[in-house]
């Protein structure tokens, strides 16, 4: 909704753990579309495939990749009409990293960025304190890279989003 994807878009899904950003992406972008759910964590993208509905056949790819760093996603420079960063911020310990390689895959000018991430720690529900990645730093973070704020929103109750648009 947010990032206003329709069919035949190719789409990354950072930090996808169990794919539910990924599959809610296939659904829309269809089998003329790509999505690429990336972690670091091989097992949990076993999990995501298992758990694919049919729709997503074919039209996700799992990558075991690093996307902290620059060309660790093992994705082409500019393929992207979209990236999706959802509940990983938090756990990034090099977000400089980050967001080179989310600008080096998203379409220069033209790609959209969603992020969603923890508005704070809510007594054992999400990250502890000292990892929560505040909205305003995580706006900090992207447009001080030359990102463009589109819009912030609600996501949740325990949620932020953010969208911006890659320089």
């Amino acid at each position: 909704m947010h990032l206003k994807l329709r069919s035949g878009m190719k789409v990354a899904d950072l930090g996808a753990g169990t794919g539910h950003y990924a599959r809610a992406a296939a659904a829309v972008v269809g089998r003329d579309g790509r999505v690429y759910a990336i972690d670091v964590q091989e097992n949990v993208l076993k999990h995501a495939s298992l758990n694919m509905p049919p729709h997503g056949h074919g039209v996700v790819s799992y990558v075991w990749g690093d996307i902290e760093q620059l060309g660790g996603t093992k994705l082409q420079s500019g393929a992207l009409d979209a990236v999706i960063l959802a509940n990983a911020l938090f756990q990034i310990a090099d977000r400089e990293g980050l967001v080179a390689e989310v600008k080096r895959i998203l379409k220069p000018g033209f790609g959209k960025l969603l992020v969603v991430d923890w508005a704070g720690s809510y007594g054992g529900v999400g990250p502890a304190p000292e990892h929560v990645v505040t909205e305003h730093a995580a706006e900090e973070l992207f447009i001080g890279a030359g990102f463009h704020k589109e819009q912030a929103f609600r996501g949740g109750p325990h949620h932020y989003g953010l969208v911006f648009l890659a320089p």
